[in-house]
């Protein structure tokens, strides 16, 4: 921000000999079409946050059951790994799959390899509200993918 000459403050970019045609032509960035995308992106996540709560789950446990089920397939996981996934504190996911356990939305398991170490997995009822938000989700998905695709193509093509 610089001051002008009233004492308000200005952006930056508003400069004297800073118009657009003074710049570099490989620092172009196309700000509409990045704006476009975040607010698609965030419209979706919009989207699967209320899918999520009209099915009695946070996002964040959401998330979880996607994490549990889509990076192992059927195998449990360690809390570790699902915190990894989710991008939380390995103790944060602990209290998630605490919470989760008592909804009885994931089990926890002992590792067969390792008897001190503690996995967790769907159990039937996690397995089947996941089934039911993903089934939502891909047909939002679905409905946005061709717009999704031309905004990408654009980033492709700049």
């Amino acid at each position: 921000m610089v001051a002008s000459k009233r004492g308000q403050r200005r952006p930056a970019a508003a400069r004297v000999g800073d118009a657009p045609g003074d710049r570099d032509p490989s620092e172009a960035v196309d700000y509409g079409a990045l704006a476009r995308f975040r607010y698609e992106l965030r419209k979706f996540l919009a989207f699967s946050k209320a899918a999520a709560k009209k099915a009695g789950l946070t996002p964040q446990q959401h998330q979880a059951l996607l994490a549990v089920r889509g990076f192992t397939g059927r195998d449990p996981i360690s809390v570790g790994d699902l915190a990894e996934y989710l991008l939380i504190r390995p103790h944060t996911a602990v209290e998630l799959v605490d919470r989760m356990a008592r909804l009885e939305l994931l089990a926890r398991v002992v590792d067969d390899t390792d008897g001190r170490r503690v996995l967790v997995r769907l159990t039937k009822e996690g397995e089947r509200r996941l089934q039911k938000l993903s089934q939502a989700n891909l047909n939002e998905l679905r409905a946005i993918g061709p717009t999704l695709t031309r905004m990408l193509e654009t980033f492709r093509n700049s």
